[in-house]
C-alpha cells in the first residue's frame, strides 16, 4: 500500500514529491544541491566494495560521479548513482537507509 505523501529524511539525503536534496554536496562551501524530481530519468544502486568510493568521504575518484560530504559513508554499504540528463558528474550518495530510500524514490518515479 503506497503512502499518500512518501517522502525521506536521514540528515543527509532529503526525497519529498517535488525533489531530492543532498546536504553537504558542493565543495568547499558544503551547500546542498536540489534535483528537482522531475529532472531524475532513473539511478542505479550498487554494494559499496572495500574500493568502491567506500573511504571517499567528499568528492569522487573516478569523476564520472560526485558524492556529497558523508564522514558515515565507509559504514554504509549501499551507492545509489542518479540519471540526471545533462548534469556532470552524476550525483551519487550513500542513503542511510538505502531500501527504504530506494521504495520512496520508486514510488515517486512511477507518479
Amino acid at each position: 500500500m503506497s503512502q499518500p505523501n512518501p517522502s525521506y529524511d536521514d540528515g543527509l539525503v532529503l526525497l519529498d514529491r517535488h525533489a531530492i536534496t543532498l546536504r553537504r554536496y558542493h565543495f568547499p562551501s558544503g551547500t546542498s544541491k536540489v534535483i528537482p524530481l522531475r529532472t531524475v530519468r532513473g539511478y542505479r544502486t550498487e554494494p559499496l566494495g572495500l574500493v568502491l568510493n567506500r573511504f571517499r568521504i567528499w568528492g569522487s575518484s573516478d569523476l564520472r560521479r560526485w558524492l556529497p560530504l558523508d564522514v558515515w559513508r565507509p559504514v554504509k554499504s549501499t551507492l545509489v548513482t542518479l540519471d540526471v540528463p545533462g548534469t556532470r558528474p552524476s550525483p551519487a550518495f550513500t542513503p542511510l537507509r538505502a531500501n527504504e530510500f530506494t521504495a520512496v524514490l520508486d514510488q515517486l518515479l512511477e507518479r
